[in-house]
Order: structure tokens, then sequence, then C-alpha cells
């Protein structure tokens, strides 16, 4: 991969050269067009976490700077298995309402974390350890895509993507019933979100997007009631959208019993 600059030396970018796939985007439900993509979607414009660094202790400050501009690079998935898990990241917690320069590496965070094997401190005792789960599960993604499609996932429609993965949320793969006697589909499917969602939301471009200040040491916080922003924060901006014309994410389905017993996430309650 060419290295275009230090920030991207690192991150395993996909799809640079090819041209927007409009049927991905969020749409305007007042136009029926797709919203293009943005360097600060959410509802909070203008906002920017990192224009506080200057509040923030030299440690902090060194911490969240390393997220912007040293993406880890890719140790722990094989080119293939990288490729597969971009795809599985992009329909989990889709990033197209992001321009390029502003969508965050999460593959390449939860690389990271598998390649130096950091754990939550607990497994649950129908899993194997996070790093075989994660690599069981992929190829658990790619059997199911071949058995139903005939084709790899990555080369499936978001749709068709969504409908794998979907079934494996609702504990009901159509296939690879092999790896899931090796492992708890349900089990495997929190790790896989609770992942992507932990490298999302500890970035400073999704701490924009939620109008998040970034930590509150050594400064503090003065506004604690009534919900005002702080001085450098600004009032949230909602905006209505629709999810993709065939996008599974906005199809609700009241949860059944198996789901509702189950525990919050991967890494429990907090």
């Amino acid at each position: 991969m060419k290295v275009r600059n230090k920030k991207e030396s690192n991150a395993y970018v996909l799809n640079k050269t090819k041209q927007i796939d409009k049927t991905r985007l969020p749409v305007d439900p007042q136009t029926g067009q797709p919203m293009p993509p943005s360097d600060h979607p959410g509802y909070y414009p203008g906002f920017s976490t990192l224009s506080q660094q200057n509040f923030w202790d030299e440690a902090t400050r060194r911490v969240v700077l390393d997220r912007v501009n040293n993406v880890p690079p890719i140790r722990f998935f094989t080119p293939d298995e990288a490729e597969l898990m971009q795809a599985v990241c992009d329909r989990v917690l889709p990033q197209d309402d992001r321009d390029e320069a502003h969508k965050i590496p999460v593959m390449n965070y939860i690389d990271d974390r598998l390649y130096h094997r950091r754990i939550d401190g607990y497994q649950f005792e129908d899993m194997p350890p996070d790093h075989e789960a994660h690599r069981l599960g992929l190829q658990a993604i790619q059997e199911i895509a071949q058995q139903t499609y005939g084709k790899a996932f990555t080369e499936l429609d978001q749709t068709q993507q969504d409908t794998i993965l979907k079934s494996i949320h609702d504990a009901k793969p159509s296939g690879a019933q092999d790896i899931f006697c090796q492992m708890s589909v349900q089990h495997f499917w929190m790790l896989l979100v609770q992942d992507v969602v932990d490298a999302y939301y500890a970035h400073p471009y999704a701490w924009d997007e939620i109008g998040f200040g970034g930590p509150a040491y050594p400064r503090g916080y003065m506004r604690l009631e009534n919900g005002q922003p702080e001085p450098w924060e600004v009032n949230e901006q909602r905006y209505e959208w629709k999810a993709p014309a065939g996008a599974l994410s906005d199809v609700f389905e009241p949860p059944d019993q198996t789901h509702a017993t189950q525990t919050s996430g991967q890494e429990g309650s907090h």
C-alpha cells in the first residue's frame, strides 16, 4: 500500500481510489437524496475535541494525539483476514457518512489489541481466547457467505452482508455450524460488536460526533445542571436522516427471550 502521509502510514485503508457508492449513504428524508460524506458528521457541527488539547495534561494529550497520528500497523490479521475484517467492521458500524480523511481506523485498533493479547481479565467458558475467537468468527462469516451466496463476503452487496451478520446477531447462523460448535455464537457477536464500538468511540473524531469535550482532567466541568453546554462546547443541532435503501439496520424487531437474558456485552455492564 502506498504511503500518502504520516497519518495514513500505518492505517489499513480500503477503496481509496474507488468512487463513493451512493447506495451506502444515509438519505435526507426531505429530498430523498443521499447525504454526502462529511468531515464532521453528527449533531455538533464545528465542534473539535482536539481544539481543547491545551487544557489537558501532557500524558493525556500524548495518548489522545497518538490515536490520530500514530495508527497501529496490521500485525495480527493476515492480508485476507484484514480485508474481510474491514468489510465486517464497515457493516457493524458504517462510516459512509465520513469523508476518507476522517474515517476511524477501527480494524487497526482491534488488530493491535489482538496482536498484544490485551484482554478484559476474564473469558466466557464457552469461548476460546479472543484472538482465536476472531479468527474462527471470520472463517464462519466467509463460510456462510460461500454457502448462502456462492461468493466471498467482500464480494456481496450491503444487504447480503447485513443478512449474514444479522443471522449471527440473531444466533441463527445459516451455516458454519462446525465453527459455532467450538464457540458460542452469541458471545462471538458480543465480542465483535464490543471491539468495534470500543475502537470507534475511543477516537477523538467520534468524540466530535457526539459533542464530547475530551478528558475533564485537569480543567473539570462547571455546568452540571439543566443540560447546558460548557463554554467550549456547542449546542446540539439535530437533523433527520434515514438508513440507506436496503439496509437492515433500521428494521425494528422486538428481542426474543434468548436476547433478553443475555448480558450486556463482552465487557459486562460497565
